[in-house]
């Protein structure tokens, strides 16, 4: 009889075979017994001994190859459950991924949900959300646009309550930043006439500044849109904008509102039919002449004066305001802000090619030393313009000597005798009636330029070129051919 023993994880199998068929059995099938218990959790790590004979060992080999299949029947469960598990995961992270623009989608229904409802409470948190939610993105715009946002916020317009109306008024201009279908809608809808019927009502003897405000801003919005400029300029919207652009000058209470009104009037002059509404407003032109030489608005008031003399009526109420030239000349003087002295020399050009009074005024009002100095140290721009102004200047005055000199000349003019004693000397001025023009114009500039340069090298006053240097300026530009004339 021959002892086998198996030491394994502290445990210990002594068999005793029958035979040598019964042992080799048992030998090639004691690891998946120990792999079968260990899985089933029937042997301790302190188990003693155990004895069996080979014929006793076979219900219990049975049950160990039906461990084994438990088992791993066990492990499969177990797999597959991972494999489900697996599959439940990269679904929720699908989920996941697109979560955000579904939820963006179902609250943006919600929002026009609310404002669809009617009640007063759920329209104003509605219009709230729909300027808070368009405030920086562009595509809730279009999509709450397209969900039908924006009916019951013109709608909301004719609410009694201020908040309301504000609200509404905010949510609308930002539905229409950069979009402009949005901004037809808009107009479309009615909210024109709606935020004029706001401004105009009885109940109100002045309107709330606020709300003033966002309506100016609206208007400055859809105004940018071509379509929106006649119907706009039609409605009423001009007098509004100059009324609130006066009262807000006034007070100086919202530079805002300012800026938000001229910007406003600019982009309705664009179109000619809208000029006649504006030069028929009460003192428009004289207001914005009058306002010229604020230097935070005066680019802006020029933007708009070259769009008004564009047209004949334009020209006309310019020319006809009182010391209209006079403030325009002195931008030419503007030298640190180059873009109005380009501006006002365009104007100073169109009207001086358009009317020969105009060119008459200019020159009383002392243009003709502005131009000599814009034409040396103007933008090029400037330059250009100037010089224009210029040639256009020299050739009405040659016209005007032309007709001087033949309404002067009574009778026929016949060449001296060669040979004649009494021929009289020809004088220089009378052959060139330009000269003393100029070389008086050459030295009124020469003395505007040197007070101009004394006064930036903080100099006295009292300190003046010689005479001797004045007189030495004038012959040599008077005897240069170089000028524009």
């Amino acid at each position: 009889m021959k002892m086998a023993k198996l030491h394994q994880n502290d445990l210990v199998l002594d068999h005793t075979p029958a035979g040598d068929g019964s042992f080799n059995l048992w030998s090639s099938c004691r690891r998946k017994i120990i792999d079968a218990m260990r899985c089933s959790g029937g042997i301790s790590r302190n188990q003693k001994s155990i004895k069996s004979p080979a014929v006793a060992d076979i219900p219990k080999l049975e049950e160990a190859k039906t461990s084994i299949s438990e088992c791993r029947s066990d492990s499969t469960i177990k797999s597959n459950g991972n494999h489900k598990g697996s599959e439940k995961l990269s679904t929720l992270m699908r989920m996941s991924e697109a979560s955000p623009e579904e939820e963006q989608r179902v609250k943006l229904k919600e929002v026009v949900r609310r404002l669809q409802s009617g009640g007063d409470g759920d329209a104003l948190g509605g219009a709230r959300e729909v300027r808070e939610l368009t405030k920086d993105d562009s595509q809730s715009r279009t999509n709450l646009a397209l969900l039908g946002a924006i009916p019951p916020l013109v709608a909301m317009l004719d609410s009694d309550d201020l908040h309301s109306q504000i609200s509404a008024l905010y949510a609308l201009l930002n539905l229409g930043i950069g979009n402009d279908l949005n901004k037809s809608a808009i107009v479309e809808a009615g909210a024109v006439h709606k935020m004029l019927d706001l401004i105009e009502s009885p109940i109100q003897d002045s309107p709330n500044p606020d709300l003033s405000a966002a309506i100016v801003a609206n208007f400055l919005g859809l105004t940018a849109l071509d379509s929106n400029k006649s119907i706009i300029g039609a409605s009423g919207a001009i007098s509004f904008l100059i009324k609130t652009l006066k009262t807000s000058t006034k007070s100086n209470s919202n530079s805002q509102v300012i800026q938000d009104c001229l910007r406003a009037l600019y982009n309705l002059s664009i179109l000619p039919s809208n000029v006649t509404p504006m030069i028929e407003s009460e003192e428009f032109i004289s207001f914005l002449l009058s306002r010229i030489r604020d230097t935070e608005i005066s680019d802006r008031i020029l933007s708009i004066l070259t769009n008004i003399i564009s047209t004949p009526e334009g020209r006309r109420a310019v020319s006809t305001t009182h010391d209209a030239f006079s403030i325009l000349v002195d931008v030419l003087n503007w030298m640190d802000l180059p873009n109005c002295q380009e501006k006002a020399t365009y104007i100073l050009m169109v009207m001086a090619h358009k009317s020969h009074s105009d060119r008459q005024a200019m020159v009383e009002a002392g243009i003709m030393s502005s131009l000599l100095e814009l034409t040396l140290l103007g933008s090029t721009l400037a330059q250009k313009r100037s010089s224009r102004i210029l040639e256009i200047l020299r050739i009405n005055k040659g016209k005007q000597v032309s007709e001087n000199y033949k309404g002067r000349a009574g009778a026929a003019i016949s060449a001296p005798l060669c040979g004649s004693t009494d021929t009289e000397s020809v004088d220089s001025s009378n052959s060139f009636p330009n000269n003393i023009a100029v070389k008086q114009l050459v030295e009124q500039s020469l003395q505007n330029n040197m007070r101009r340069i004394v006064k930036r090298a903080n100099l006295t006053q009292d300190f003046i070129a010689s005479e001797h240097l004045k007189s030495s300026c004038v012959s040599s530009f008077s005897s240069s051919k170089s000028l524009p004339f």
